[in-house]
């Protein structure tokens, strides 16, 4: 017997589950950093199996903002 899975909707990225190692390599940050954010809510760890961890690069980055700099200060202030 198949399972019927719900179609992803158009709007939605297919999930991309990596290993934290695989996370962390993306990303330029150390593995114990992904552990942290899973355990302060701000990622979502997934687990298969009683030892198998993954994470969803998606969600990972959507976690990385850029960080404005004195010339977008000064155009969102008015200025030149």
């Amino acid at each position: 017997m198949s399972r019927a899975t719900a179609p992803l909707k158009p709007s939605q990225p297919a999930r991309r589950y990596v290993p934290i190692a695989v996370a962390a390599g993306s990303v330029g940050v150390s593995q114990k950093t992904i552990r942290r954010r899973i355990a302060d809510g701000s990622l979502t760890g997934y687990r298969m199996g009683p030892r198998i961890l993954r994470v969803d690069l998606n969600e990972l980055d959507a976690l990385i903002r850029p960080i404005p700099t004195a010339g977008d200060a000064e155009l969102a202030a008015g200025g030149r």
